[in-house]
């Protein structure tokens, strides 16, 4: 049996970063030429998306070709036209006779704060993430951690930017027989990232001496004054060889939508504009519920590794650093 250690492993699945390390931002690309059957779960209070209303089941078009995640805010969404224009260069797309147009969702996250907030994802970035993808060697895994959609984000900004920590982009497989269902976030959230299994802070809000995590939503309930709205948001890709039907699709993307409260405390707030997205692309039959537990899984780990992959960045520190300063102690 195939060996699945990224995304990339799933046949017919390509992804790739475009990264700004000094601007603090970047971009993702997942993309499936032949096209995927998309599904999305919308669970923010403010989300910045591009084409979630086409992956409604009731809609015509069935497949996607590509899922952007980037930085910039609203501004990043421009990176989602630089993806369409390079696969429309490269012959990918719907065929409506006089032209091939690709299907791009896209979600973007808040990450203005963290390196110059006036550098964000653009078209260019876009088009650069897919030839990283379409070009990228086989074998060679997706980069994880201040990479593409990653770079800029961070963690636990209950107390604001002064006590957050640095995380990433994060990635995770999980499979169940000849079922693949993988995984990749960037998490960007209010709240904190936590182990699921154990519950212990991975990445968060942290005390005044910047030395240790504190329990997020106590911090929460503890604010005197009202959290800035719309600073954060935890975007993903769900990918799968499953066959599924876009209502299928939609089921999975809610079903991992659990995903995000296991591994973020608290998550889904106003301030917060989490998104999902499921690419399925038709090869095994599978239970739909098994689908969704191993995705939900699976989206699990990638939030986890999302905390652990990052490094130091911008002033902030990361749960690497946080936790080697603990063991020299």
């Amino acid at each position: 049996m195939a060996k699945y250690e990224s995304i990339t492993d799933i046949e017919g699945i390509y992804a790739g970063h475009a990264t700004n390390e000094e601007g603090g931002t970047g971009c993702t690309v997942i993309v499936c030429p032949a096209g995927a059957t998309g599904g999305v779960d919308v669970c923010g209070g403010a989300p910045a998306t591009r084409e979630t209303d086409l992956l409604r089941p009731e809609e015509t078009v069935q497949v996607v070709h590509a899922v952007s995640l980037s930085g910039g805010s609203a501004f990043g969404l421009a990176a989602t036209c630089g993806i369409a224009d390079e696969l429309e260069r490269r012959d990918i797309g719907f065929d409506v006779g006089v032209a091939k147009v690709p299907i791009v969702c896209g979600a973007s996250v808040f990450d203005l704060p963290c390196g110059r907030p006036d550098v964000r994802p653009t078209a260019d970035d876009g088009a650069a993430a897919v030839a990283a993808a379409l070009d990228r060697p086989a074998g060679v895994p997706l980069e994880r951690g201040n990479v593409g959609s990653g770079t800029g984000c961070t963690a636990g900004k209950v107390c604001g930017m002064s006590r957050c920590m640095k995380t990433g982009l994060g990635e995770s497989v999980r499979t169940c027989g000849e079922l693949v269902c993988g995984a990749v976030a960037a998490v960007n959230a209010l709240g904190n990232v936590v182990d699921p299994a154990s519950g212990e802070n991975l990445a968060g809000v942290l005390d005044e001496s910047l030395t240790r995590i504190i329990d997020g939503p106590q911090a929460l309930l503890e604010q005197a004054e009202p959290m800035p709205l719309r600073t954060n948001t935890t975007i993903s890709c769900v990918v799968t060889n499953a066959n599924l039907t876009k209502a299928q699709a939609t089921k999975v993307a809610q079903m991992c939508a659990d995903a995000y409260a296991h591994a973020i405390r608290p998550t889904h707030t106003t301030a917060d504009g989490d998104t999902v997205f499921v690419m399925a692309t038709g090869v095994v039959d599978a239970a739909l519920d098994v689908v969704g537990v191993l995705a939900a899984e699976a989206l699990e780990g990638a939030i986890v590794d999302a905390a652990l992959s990052a490094t130091d960045a911008h002033g902030l520190k990361s749960a690497r650093s946080l936790r080697h300063n603990e063991s020299r102690q």
